[in-house]
This record gives C-alpha cells, structure tokens and sequence, in this order.
C-alpha cells in the first residue's frame, strides 16, 4: 500500500490523499477579482486527483496585493467572482479546497513577473506599502509606512472579514500566510522588524500581530474546518528568522489549535543564501513534527513520485504539496500513482485515457 494514496485527516476534514496543490500566485485577476483563467487554472488542477488544492495567496485588503493583478477577497465583487470559480470547480470535482489568506506588506505594489518584478513607483499606478518599520525591501524601493495602531487594526479586520468571507464560500480550510517575506513574516524576522513596542523586539513581541491575525481568522472560520499557517522556516541569512524560531512559533500556534502548517523557507531579504537540493526544506517540516504534534506540509523540489512516497511514509512530513511541477505537469499525481502501484479518483470523462497495462489505474466510480 502507498502512503502517499492513503486517506490523511486535518481535523474533520479527511483528504483521499497526502498530495496536496502548493497556492501558486497567477497574477490574473482585476481588481482583485477572479477571471476566467481562473476558472481554467483551478478547473483542470481539480481534475488533477490530488487530495487538496489550495488556491493562491490571495490579499484581505487591495493594499496588500503583491501586484495589481494579484486575487483578492474583501468586498462583495471579489467574493461574487470567486464564487463563480468555485461554484465549476465543486460540480466537476470532489477535491477539497481551500484558500491562503495573505497581505504582502512592504513586498506589495510590484509588477507581475513577466513585466520584470519590480517595485511600480507612485507616480505610476503604485501604492504605498506598510510594514512593522520603515524599513524598505530593496534599496530604491519606496520606503513603506511603519503601521500604527490603527493600521494594525485596519488588517486586523481584513482578515476577519476575509475569512468570514471564505466561510460563506464554503471554501475547506484556510492557510494563513506568514512566509516568503510577506507581511506577517516581516513581524517575525528581526531583519524586517525594527519597532521599539509590544510587536518588536523579543521573539514573544516578534510573534504578537502573526499570532493575533491566527486567533482572528481561527475565530472567525467554522470550528470544525481547519486553518494552518504557511511560514519561512529561515530567512537564510545570519541574524535573522531561523528554525529554532519557527519551532518556537509553532508551538504556540498548537496551542491555539492550528491544524497544519506548511513549511518553506526564504524570501524576506535580497541577501538569502540559499542551498538548493531536492526536498531542500523538508528536514524543516521533519523537525517542526518531530516537535510539535502538528501535521505538517513539505514543499520545494519534491518532484519524484518516490520521494514523495519515502517523505510521507519515513514520517518526515505529513503530507507534501506541489507547486511548479505539477504546473508542468498538471496529472502528477496520475503518474504517481501509475509509478507506485496506486489508484487515483479520476473523471468519469478521462477513464478511457488510462493506459491499457494500466487499466485499473482509476477508481472507477468513486469521482465525486
């Protein structure tokens, strides 16, 4: 039996297995709100057979957009749009779903990849950014405003807001995102917090707003879906966010009833040195589970069916998530199960693709 195939429990949510669609940014909506390539993006990754498919970060309020193309959940339009995607996405597929909930803090404002990833000046559309200090991600960039008591309230509700939001779309579960040097990541590196109050300084302080935006949307989210939280187990640079840190931040996050978190590393300074190598950042999640008793998600160059199954079934994580391999390859998990010995739930449309030596590969009559 495979591990990997075999059904996974995050509180009262049960997933038919531990392969689980990393949230993936596509930088494709207007004005925070959902499009048709979202209809297609979620739609085929729903046809997928993973377990569990996490919809993009996606911003509480439109200040904390990375780009000006980046999803939003905070008022009736953004909801309604994405409520249309999921209305197709829950009629063909029986995949769970849930959504990460974000703010980009001082790495907002920016252009889309495509158009070069750098900061888009005031003068020309951009906006301007709020961090724990002011204190800029790059040099030139604009300098962000240190948040005051009342910016940290305005977020405070945004995500309230937000997750009630994703309640009310029936959305699974949510990942609050406190990783890749977005904003609640910027109050827990000393790198990026420089305050002088209650939310800097010691690891404590460091941890207050994350640990306040948890409870918030813990609270208001049914008790009975999950929500986890995505962090940076290290920022990878001497001085700042590091694994002890996480360790000590998840297990207050256990306390308050976190369900799972989702383990990557990086992204809060230009001078990260990272060394990269497949399953790179597993041994993070490996010693957060050892740890804590939280369920754990390890991602980052998991590319081989193999060593998904050797992660899962050593115990080195709980489940593992897929980001840009299963964009290139959007039936991973049908190739998986091909190469373990597995079966996968399938749509009745595609069972006739199965290969003939393969012809048992589907669960036939269990979609949905």
């Amino acid at each position: 039996m495979s591990t990997l195939f075999s059904p996974y429990s995050l509180g009262e949510l049960t997933l038919k297995n531990r392969i689980v669609i990393a949230p993936m940014c596509q930088y494709s909506a207007e004005n925070g709100a959902a499009t048709d390539w979202h209809m297609i993006h979620l739609g085929h990754l729903s046809l997928s057979g993973a377990g569990l498919m996490f919809i993009e970060a996606t911003a509480v309020e439109a200040a904390g957009r990375i780009s000006p193309s980046d999803l939003g959940l905070w008022d009736d339009a953004t909801e309604a749009a994405l409520a249309r995607v999921l209305q197709a996405v829950r009629k063909h597929s029986p995949t769970a779903v849930a959504i990460q909930l974000g703010h980009a803090g001082r790495k907002a404002s920016v252009h889309v990849p495509w158009e070069g990833g750098h900061s888009i000046p005031l003068a020309e559309g951009g906006w301007k950014t709020s961090a724990p200090s002011a204190v800029p991600f790059t040099e030139g960039d604009e300098t962000p405003v240190a948040l005051d008591a009342a910016g940290l309230q305005r977020i405070r509700d945004a995500f309230a807001d937000a997750a009630r939001r994703s309640a009310r779309l029936g959305l699974d579960a949510i990942e609050v995102h406190a990783a890749h040097g977005y904003l609640l990541h910027q109050f827990l590196s000393p790198l990026s917090n420089r305050r002088e109050d209650e939310y800097g300084g010691s690891l404590e302080n460091r941890m207050r707003f994350p640990l306040e935006i948890f409870d918030i949307v813990r609270a208001a989210f049914p008790g009975e879906r999950p929500v986890g939280v995505r962090v940076s187990a290290t920022d990878w640079v001497d001085g700042g966010w590091d694994l002890e840190q996480t360790v000590a931040f998840a297990k207050e996050l256990e306390r308050r009833g976190c369900a799972f978190i989702h383990v990557s590393s990086g992204g809060l300074s230009t001078k990260q040195k990272i060394t990269l190598g497949p399953g790179y950042q597993v041994p993070f999640a490996e010693r957060i589970k050892r740890e804590t008793s939280l369920p754990t998600i390890a991602v980052g160059l998991i590319t081989e069916p193999e060593q998904a199954e050797a992660i899962v079934a050593s115990g080195e994580a709980d489940l593992v998530a897929l980001a840009r391999g299963i964009l290139y390859d959007p039936r991973w998990p049908w190739h998986a199960a091909a190469r373990l010995g597995a079966h996968v739930d399938a749509p009745p449309q595609y069972w006739r693709s199965q290969p003939r030596e393969l012809k048992t590969l589907f669960n036939a009559g269990k979609w949905g």
